[in-house]
């Protein structure tokens, strides 16, 4: 898998590309936080966590097609981050 970043509107999505699958993988978080325009990440993590709890009690499939991959952060360290696929990722918005 090669990691590469992406940018909409100056800003940073994380994205992997699965060879395998010849698919691309994008961190949800990076998503969430473009689209609600929060400058903080830590923002939109607790965003994120809130709506994957309510969409799980719902029984969405969605949540269940998020993984978890370690991906760069901000800080240099590697962190387990969800991440999905483009059309998981139209189907939560």
């Amino acid at each position: 898998m090669s990691v590469q970043s992406a940018f909409f509107e100056h800003h940073e999505i994380r994205r992997v590309y699965d060879e395998n699958s010849e698919t691309w993988l994008f961190s949800v978080i990076d998503i969430i936080q473009v689209l609600t325009q929060q400058p903080d990440y830590q923002t939109a993590r607790k965003y994120w966590n809130k709506l994957k709890e309510r969409l799980t009690k719902e029984g969405s499939q969605s949540v269940t097609n998020c993984h978890r991959l370690k991906l760069a952060a901000a800080d240099g360290k590697h962190y387990l981050t969800d991440v999905a696929t483009a059309e998981t990722l139209l189907r939560l918005v």
